[in-house]
């Protein structure tokens, strides 16, 4: 290296030649773009929730975010949003999509094309040339109200993205695309992170010597987001989420999996897919050898893929029958319907959630042994392992052998059992079960589906594009793998009874307010107890759903969820909505798209979670009983009450602040 020494104001300049000038300023770019990007995630995390129905503030934060994304992304293809419709998907829901548009009606970017692995497509279509009828995939979020025979569609963007979408990686991509205008748009195509193994990946971490619960005790001081304060009524207050059925929050060690991964080679993600993939089955009991365990966006796609197999195997000769439940998600119920020639029976439930499994049985005679229904077979069982109403889990062993006694296959939705019970597929006898990352403390957009091999009916070609479309979102995958692992060293025992204990505090602290009526098990010393996770749903007498939990938000920043919950069915039978007032719902939903319909309050539990939050929560709704609604400044037990006008001004500005924090 040649240099030469200048002396000005006594200092020294060296001289480097520009070619080295060049290296430097490129590595200092791409090291700076993925420290921004990383910076506006993290923000994101702090109060992620899941969007659009949620009541508290994070969901109001996230909700914000993932419309602004849409808006972003927009802004990068220079598309007017009055024209134009921003809908995210996986890349092969993007390809079953572009098939149904004309050209030149769309436009299209992925996270792919941008050099990120997070799995995010997103494709920007005229509005008026949006598809209509049924959508092509279908579950949570593509709906407005559902019957047992009809269904209202959402609108556009909803309509098409169904499940839970990715949202912290399409808050990621759209905060990329920002930086790409600052950087240049090659800047994400390289890294200048160290390479990582495995190990350094999924298995080290700062708490990797901790176990049970003292891993526990550790872990939750890594909560992302566990400082924030939020504005309330009484002044700020630290914010509780109880509302984890809806969508977990993550820590530490989970995200540093997710940011690290995305910025390895190729072959290091790959070799993580594949580690992870052994990590899924080991945790599941599916032995490599009798499962097949296949990457997707979520729950809902993984159950449709499953419909899609299903609806290729037919016996000529029969005609198929679908089992599930009153019980179901919709996201257990809306794939099953849309199967050309087919139909859709579902078994009654308890007032607590149980199955009847001598109707199961005795229906399972009558169809497939017995043929007193024609040509009619069941083919399929589909339940959920434990109910995001009511929190039951049924007993799947049990279910899985009348199943199989009547040669039919047996599905579990466990969305909301993995996080919480152990599974052990190959000693159940379970078939095909689906599940989410954002349940499990790893919201990165990655689902799973676990079929037994030799089930699923696609050739080569086409199961090899399905792999891809899940494996594009290496960072979720790593998340998963890495809350998985965490929740091994836990003890999966020892979560339940945590999870247990708390749940049986809140049920007797919340059975002694007046005029709440839950519904479900309601006695920590009822037979079916040990069944329930931490999941209540509630009502207050005189108020309707969302406002008992508008009120838990304002006035004490706790975050829950209300409403018909994505299973309108059973919260309409818990209700007792006739069917006489469920068409006039139809006919008001109908005439007036934005109105308030009857629900229940839903608060639900994960391992983040506290007496101290539970108790919080009680002294909350004691309030909201004694003073349903606060208008105007007052003072109780000492405290200043600010007027909901003030408060629902200081969310806002708090929601506001929370954006700019991510992409500004």
């Amino acid at each position: 290296m040649k240099t030469s020494n200048n002396t000005n104001n006594g200092t020294t300049e060296v001289h480097q030649p520009c070619g080295m000038k060049k290296v430097a300023s490129v590595t200092d770019e791409i090291t700076g773009a993925f420290a921004e990007l990383e910076q506006g995630v993290h923000a994101a995390l702090e109060t992620y929730s899941n969007v659009h129905r949620g009541s508290g503030h994070n969901s109001m934060v996230t909700t914000h975010l993932f419309e602004q994304a849409r808006d972003i992304i927009l802004e990068y293809l220079g598309l007017h949003k009055r024209k134009y419709v921003v809908i995210f998907c996986t890349p092969r829901r993007a390809e079953t999509l572009i098939k149904q548009l004309n050209p030149g009606s769309y436009q299209i970017v992925s996270s792919h094309d941008i050099g990120l692995s997070i799995g995010v497509s997103a494709i920007a279509v005229k509005r008026k040339a949006l598809p209509t009828g049924a959508p092509f995939q279908t579950g949570g979020g593509t709906t407005k109200l559902i019957s047992q025979g009809w269904v209202i569609w959402a609108n556009a963007p909803g309509r098409f993205e169904a499940g839970t979408p990715a949202i912290v990686n399409v808050i990621a991509f759209a905060k990329a695309l920002r930086l790409i205008r600052k950087y240049g748009n090659d800047i994400f195509q390289e890294s200048t992170a160290k390479k990582l193994t495995i190990a350094d990946i999924l298995y080290h971490d700062e708490l990797e010597e901790y176990t049970g619960q003292e891993l526990v005790d550790k872990l939750r001081q890594t909560l992302i987001g566990r400082n924030i304060r939020v504005p309330t009524a009484e002044g700020e207050m630290p914010y509780i989420n109880l509302d984890n059925s809806a969508s977990t929050p993550t820590f530490t060690s989970i995200w540093n999996a997710f940011r690290q991964t995305w910025s390895q080679t190729a072959q290091v993600q790959q070799e993580v897919i594949h580690e992870v993939r052994s990590i899924c089955a080991g945790f599941l009991g599916a032995p490599p050898g009798a499962y097949d365990v296949i990457f997707t966006s979520n729950t809902t796609e993984a159950i449709n893929l499953t419909a899609e197999s299903l609806s290729r195997e037919f016996e000529e000769g029969t005609e198929p029958v679908i089992l599930n439940t009153l019980l179901e998600h919709s996201s257990n119920d809306l794939p099953w319907r849309m199967i050309p020639g087919s139909s859709l029976i579902r078994l009654s439930v308890d007032a607590e959630g149980l199955m009847d499994l001598n109707e199961l049985e005795s229906l399972m005679c009558a169809y497939n042994q017995k043929g007193q229904y024609g040509k009619k077979r069941i083919k399929l069982v589909a339940v959920s392992g434990a109910s995001n109403v009511l929190g039951i889990c049924n007993n799947i062993a049990e279910i899985s052998r009348i199943v199989h006694k009547y040669g039919a296959q047996l599905l579990v939705d466990a969305a909301q059992l993995i996080a919480h019970r152990k599974v052990d597929m190959e000693a159940y006898g379970i078939d095909y079960l689906a599940f989410s990352a954002h349940k499990v403390y790893a919201p990165f957009g990655c689902g799973v589906l676990v079929a037994r091999q030799g089930l699923l009916n696609f050739n080569s070609a086409e199961l090899g594009l399905i792999q891809s479309s899940g494996e594009e979102n290496a960072g979720g995958i790593a998340a998963l793998g890495k809350a998985i692992v965490i929740l091994q060293r836990i003890g999966m025992d020892l979560i339940r009874k945590e999870e247990q204990a708390l749940t049986g505090l809140a049920l007797r602290k919340l059975s002694q307010i007046p005029g709440l009526r839950i519904y479900g098990i309601k006695d920590p010393d009822a037979p079916g107890f040990g069944q329930k996770l931490g999941v209540i749903v509630f009502e207050l007498k005189g108020m309707m759903a969302n406002r008992v939990a508008k009120e838990l938000a304002i006035r004490s920043g706790i975050g829950v969820r209300s409403g018909c919950l994505c299973a309108h069915i059973i919260i309409k039978r818990l209700l007792n909505v006739s069917p006489k007032l469920e068409q006039f719902q139809r006919l008001m939903l109908t005439l007036f798209p934005k109105v308030k319909l009857p629900g229940l309050v839903r608060v639900s539990l994960g391992i983040e979670n506290s007496e101290e939050d539970v108790d919080k929560l009680v002294h909350s709704l004691n309030k909201i009983t004694r003073h349903p609604r606060t208008t105007s400044t007052s003072r109780e037990n000492g405290t200043l009450n600010l007027p909901q006008a003030d408060v629902k001004q200081q969310m806002n500005d708090f929601v506001r602040d929370s954006a700019l924090s991510v992409f500004s």
